[in-house]
């Protein structure tokens, strides 16, 4: 359990807060090993959560997307949004029905999105969603052209109000349950990827780098408790 205090008010985990964890390095590892956020914010009194992609440099989440993006329209405006993810690292089997539970790694991100403008932080933006996703691969690929650059958005998310949850371990049965011949336990689970497939208009002569055809997400053992329920 993180001995940090909550950065603000709102970032406070206040639902079973012995699993809240405010160090950066547990919340940077989390943002570094998913691949999907959702973006929560409210327009004209109505609440929209729209998942995207995202990329992380230093203290600062970006997101991208068409200029005909609703979300990145709106985000412009200096909205206050509100960044999740979540990462399920296995199934907790109690033996009751009423303590299974789930083993995760979850962030939340509070603030106001800024358009990026400078050509040179918004190619760093777009190097680190390409990095994000498949480490190398920007040196690979052909990097975005001047009409690209034009006709992408870029928004910028400080981290600095941010606060990760964190369970890990097994199922914690009440003492008169540990009786019960049933059987109790964790089933972990893992993002794994499959053999890759090549473009049907690929060059016969390229072969898979050997980093793609032993793809992996960065993963990290964050300390969590098992709590009740």
């Amino acid at each position: 359990m993180s001995q940090q205090k909550a950065p603000s008010q709102r970032t406070t985990v206040k639902r079973v807060p012995q699993r809240a964890n405010y160090e950066t390095e547990t919340i940077y590892q989390i943002l570094d090993e998913g691949l999907v956020c959702h973006i929560g914010f409210v327009v004209d009194g109505q609440p929209f959560v729209i998942p995207t992609a995202y990329g992380r440099v230093d203290d600062t989440l970006y997101i991208h997307g068409s200029p005909a993006s609703r979300m990145l329209k709106t985000l412009q405006q200096g909205l206050d949004v509100c960044v999740t993810l979540t990462l399920i690292d296995g199934l907790v089997l109690a033996r009751s029905a009423f303590h299974h539970s789930m083993n995760y790694r979850s962030v939340v991100v509070f603030g106001k999105a800024t358009l990026v403008e400078d050509t040179e932080q918004k190619l760093a933006a777009l190097k680190a969603f390409t990095e994000h996703v498949i480490l190398g691969r920007w040196e690979e690929v052909r990097s975005p052209s001047r009409n690209e650059l034009a006709g992408t958005i870029v928004l910028s998310l400080p981290l600095t109000e941010a606060s990760a949850k964190v369970r890990t371990g097994g199922p914690i049965d009440d003492e008169a349950d540990y009786q019960i011949p049933v059987w109790a336990g964790q089933i972990p689970l893992k993002l794994t990827a499959t053999t890759p497939i090549n473009d049907s208009q690929l060059h016969p002569h390229i072969e898979v780098p050997a980093h793609l055809s032993h793809y992996t997400r960065p993963q990290h053992l964050t300390q969590g408790v098992g709590s009740r329920e």
